[in-house]
């Protein structure tokens, strides 16, 4: 398979994993806490990467595992937990949604800080993505009074944080294998997820069915939303650019939408249409 079919392959694998991986947070929410959600679901990950990519941390550098650790907070550590307290407010489909502003972010900061250089279409489609943002949180918030919409800022504080890691990875650790960074960053969090795990009082908490049935979730989660994936991710990084790679979050709500809606789910007119400005806004940044 030449390259030209891989990347397409690789976006289209991680549209289907990580716009799953919303309805698997909001399943493991039901017995568990959103510190519990994220600090899990790096231990599974972790578990599975020392697994079969062991032998890979030989290919880092001594001079690199800065990079890795930093790449490993902006990128799974942070946002893990971000997520998982911003879904115990809000629908997995609107958490998907606004995840589609990581590749508009992406361009923001390659601007910003790693000299990327943009067009005027590009500035108008953060305009227009920031616009479309607006609306599905303010929408949100009317249609849902139930719910606290002031929780979707943890989402996009999380995209902020996955557009940093895209950058830092192409410029920084595109010599790697994708399966070293992968699982470089998930030893660097181990402890501290760990710590996190303990303080919770999870261990005892670990009799109730619930709870049992929530790790299930989040054990999926782990391994396959979150250690497979990275290193799909981490590939198409470095085979691509970081905007390209961050389009990947373009199609996550087609699949996160599809599983909310199974779940009972309800967007309303303006959401659809907050929904679709943010979409627009992100393929304007995008376009060269």
């Amino acid at each position: 398979m030449d390259s030209k079919q891989l990347k397409w392959l690789l976006l289209a694998a991680l549209a289907l994993i990580w716009g799953s991986s919303f309805i698997l947070i909001k399943r493991g929410l039901v017995g568990l806490t959103p510190f519990q959600v994220g600090s899990l679901r790096m231990l599974f990950a972790f578990s599975f990467l020392l697994i079969v990519g062991f032998r890979s941390l030989t290919q880092i550098p001594l001079g690199k595992w800065k990079y890795i650790a930093l790449t490993a907070f902006t990128g799974t550590f942070v946002p893990a937990f971000l997520f998982a307290i911003a879904q115990s407010e809000i629908d997995s489909s609107i958490s998907a949604i606004l995840n589609s502003l990581t590749p508009l972010n992406a361009l923001i900061l390659g601007v910003t800080f790693f000299g990327l250089a943009f067009q005027r279409s590009q500035f108008i489609g953060v305009m227009v993505g920031l616009a479309g943002s607006l609306i599905l949180i303010l929408s949100g918030a009317a249609h849902n009074p139930d719910q606290d919409y002031f929780y979707a800022l943890f989402v996009v504080v999380a995209t902020f944080c996955y557009a940093l890691n895209v950058n830092f990875i192409k410029k920084y650790l595109s010599d790697i294998s994708p399966l070293a960074i992968t699982t470089g960053n998930f030893v660097v969090m181990a402890v501290p997820a760990l710590l996190i795990l303990f303080s919770t009082g999870f261990f005892g908490q670990l009799q109730e069915v619930k709870v049992q049935h929530s790790v299930v979730f989040v054990g999926i989660l782990g391994i396959i939303g979150t250690g497979i994936a990275n290193m799909l991710y981490f590939k198409l990084i470095q085979m691509t650019s970081p905007v390209f790679a961050a389009s990947s979050a373009y199609l996550f709500p087609v699949v996160a939408i599809f599983w909310g809606v199974l779940d009972g789910e309800v967007l309303s007119i303006v959401q659809v249409l907050g929904a679709i400005i943010i979409l627009a806004g992100v393929y304007l940044s995008a376009k060269k």
